[in-house]
């Protein structure tokens, strides 16, 4: 509607035509499985580099990396994000050790959140944005996180919602 109303030609003043924006809005969701592979292929690696209980002085890394990838069934023709040399969230600070999942965790959340208001048939819900304002953006880390998430949607989060969102399903 927003391109519909504001995006118009610069000598006719026609607005976008509809198989323009049907064609938009179907390639916004190009590549999103490749995106989506390659980036929890680092999520994981950087969980399993973690988890390794001791390694000694002719550790590889560069072989745990290809071992690891092959055991995972990672696809031929996508590779890390982050190789491991560059992939500072992984060696820059122990803040983030084993945490670079959090970032598309936090997407789930986000998807799954949202679909609460759409679930109410407004967006703008008050009833659901002072449950949000309650559980989520006011109890900062009184409670476990996962506690607040249950208590705003009565359940665990459901992963489908950011699945959808990434046109994945």
């Amino acid at each position: 509607a927003v391109l519909k109303e504001h995006a118009k030609h610069y000598e006719t003043g026609e607005s976008v035509p509809d198989d323009l924006l049907q064609r938009l809005k179907a390639a916004q969701l190009f590549n999103e499985g490749f995106a989506v592979v390659e980036y929890t292929a680092c999520a994981l690696f950087d969980m399993a580099v973690h988890s390794l209980a001791e390694y000694g002085d002719d550790f590889d890394l560069a072989e745990f990396e290809k071992s690891y990838l092959a055991e995972q069934g990672m696809p031929q023709g996508i590779v890390m994000r982050h190789r491991p040399a560059h992939f500072a969230h992984l060696f820059a600070s122990s803040g983030y050790a084993a945490g670079y999942y959090v970032y598309q965790w936090a997407q789930v959340l986000d998807n799954d959140v949202f679909a609460a208001f759409e679930e109410t048939g407004n967006v703008f819900d008050s009833e659901t944005a002072e449950k949000c304002r309650k559980y989520i953006y006011s109890s900062g880390n009184t409670v476990a996180p996962q506690e607040l998430f249950k208590s705003f949607r009565g359940r665990d989060p459901d992963i489908s919602f950011f699945l959808k969102n990434r046109g994945l399903v």
